[in-house]
């Protein structure tokens, strides 16, 4: 297990843990990470990362990333 900023760009994975205070957790399962569920780290911008998750592209920061165990 490793924090997803460690993941390869193309490399799709499974997200085993979300990290984090209450509400970083939150807001992070509302926009899509949830336990279980598969991403694809699509690219890296200015230190953020676009990923794919359910379908849909979202843009977090590295810092959020580290939270995000797979």
């Amino acid at each position: 297990m490793m924090p997803l900023s460690l993941v390869n760009i193309g490399e799709e994975t499974m997200i085993r843990k979300v990290g984090g205070r209450p509400e970083t957790k939150k807001h992070l399962e509302n926009l899509g990470f949830v336990v279980g569920g598969s991403l694809l780290i699509v690219t890296t911008i200015g230190g953020n990362f676009i990923v794919n998750v359910k379908g849909s592209r979202v843009v977090i920061s590295r810092e959020m990333a580290s939270k995000i165990i797979v």
